[in-house]
């Protein structure tokens, strides 16, 4: 992945402008869609301005994210086909989105799997790095973590209440005492993506940080440089319980390498090298198999306990930076910058299962709900695509907004989806629940 921002954040910020389409089309002195913040205050003002939408407001009309469309000169349908037609995706690799074309799965639109419940527009959801969107994650259909500037919040639907868990803008250094722990901490660390599951909140920074905290202790508990390459951005975290019942996580940095601690001990366990940076790494359900994808067109399987290569995985045409696991460990889906989600089957790999398509970018993130039932795939902006993963990938709910995607995450229930929203006028954090039919009352009647 990119290192520094630099020109291809300027790049990426000129094409992702909602804005540039009308130059009448100004709320209050603000466009939409500018995705540029000049001060926290201004997030404040704003949060008294435009109000939070519900379900009970959509219902009647209201635009989800509380767009005054009848006060502007475009249409959201004429601004949605000008955002089609002239957002230009971010590729490392030229042309790729066009060459993936023609494998594409063509898919059946109108799936009803989760409805619009509320949009929260004082929960302010950022980004740091265009490539980088895994910044949003719940740990129960009420609790949502996510990165707001260089605040970790957490967010509860319940109580409707947002709480400051951790704030990386000055020194934050570890509170115990751990082998391998860098007593000094750090400061002012750019937060490049986080992780939250149970307890533990992982977050990774742009120089190699990795700071580890758990939700019920105070201060924080450990903190590690994975690297002190100058190519040291840790671009993705996961966390998972290894079959002793210890917890880990695993780092995939862009100095090539891949990096498991153990939380118990709180050790670098395993460290692997690999050719190319690597962007996103997924451990299978019974914990045997890595999938790494990173700055290479093909991925990888491979051994995750001597990370030696089970099988190259050949077909997207640019770079990666997303994947995930059904839990049924035998499918795993990737995301690629050449804007589609490879359907991949561990017992057959000489081609992928299908290939889902987006709409304007790249797959930036990728989540199955715990049951199997459900794939969410992330665009960079505008569009989550929910698949019926069950039936095959055949059907999708396609969910439609305006603004950059920080990160989408299932809450562990599956009831809850919260989609985090970037941009400077209507950045929230959107949330949609399960629709249900209770076929069991019919019995009733």
């Amino acid at each position: 992945m990119s290192q520094h921002q630099g020109d291809e954040m300027d790049y990426a910020a000129d094409d992702y402008e909602m804005a540039e389409v009308d130059d009448d089309m100004y709320f209050r002195g603000r466009v939409i869609g500018d995705s540029e913040s000049d001060d926290d205050d201004e997030y404040d003002h704003l949060d008294n301005k435009i109000p939070d939408t519900s379900a009970a407001d959509a219902r009647k009309g209201k635009d989800i994210q509380g767009i005054p469309w009848e006060r502007l000169s475009i249409s959201r349908e004429k601004y949605r086909l000008t955002r089609l037609e002239q957002y230009k995706n971010y590729e490392n690799i030229p042309h790729s989105g066009e060459g993936s074309e023609k494998e594409c799965k063509l898919t059946k639109k109108g799936g009803a799997y989760y409805e619009f419940w509320r949009n929260t527009r004082s929960v302010k959801s950022t980004i740091l790095h265009f490539q980088l969107r895994n910044l949003v994650w719940s740990t129960s259909k009420h609790d949502v973590y996510l990165m707001s500037h260089f605040s970790i919040i957490h967010w509860s639907s319940l109580s409707c209440k947002k709480t400051e868990v951790l704030n990386v803008s000055g020194h934050v250094a570890p509170c115990e005492k751990h082998p391998g722990s860098l007593l000094e901490g750090f400061t002012q660390t750019q937060v490049s993506t986080l992780a939250v599951r149970d307890r533990l909140l992982i977050a990774g920074g742009f120089q190699g940080e990795l700071i580890c905290k758990y939700l019920d202790r105070p201060g924080v508990c450990f903190c590690s440089r994975t690297t002190y390459d100058d190519n040291a951005i840790t671009n993705a975290v996961e966390i998972y319980d290894s079959p002793s019942g210890a917890t880990h996580f695993m780092a995939s940095n862009n100095d090539c390498g891949v990096r498991d601690f153990d939380m118990e001990r709180f050790h670098l366990s395993k460290h692997f090298s690999f050719p190319w940076p690597v962007n996103h790494t997924s451990l299978s359900p019974d914990g045997k198999l890595l999938v790494i994808v990173g700055d290479n067109p093909d991925g990888i399987l491979v051994d995750s306990q001597t990370g030696k290569t089970i099988m190259p995985l050949c077909g997207h045409l640019d770079f990666s930076f997303a994947s995930a696991w059904h839990p049924d460990g035998n499918i795993f889906a990737t995301g690629n910058q050449d804007k589609t989600c490879r359907i991949w089957d561990a017992r057959n790999l000489s081609k992928s299962v299908a290939v889902l398509k987006g709409n304007l970018g790249a797959i930036r993130s990728i989540r199955f709900t715990s049951d199997g039932r459900y794939m969410a795939m992330a665009e960079p902006a505008d569009f989550v695509h929910v698949y019926d993963a069950k039936n095959g990938y055949e059907k999708e709910q396609e969910i439609d907004f305006f603004g950059e995607i920080s990160g989408v995450s299932f809450s562990p229930d599956t009831e809850s989806l919260f989609i985090g929203v970037w941009d400077r006028t209507y950045g929230s954090l959107l949330q949609y629940n399960r629709c249900r039919n209770y076929l069991y009352l019919d019995s009733l009647l």
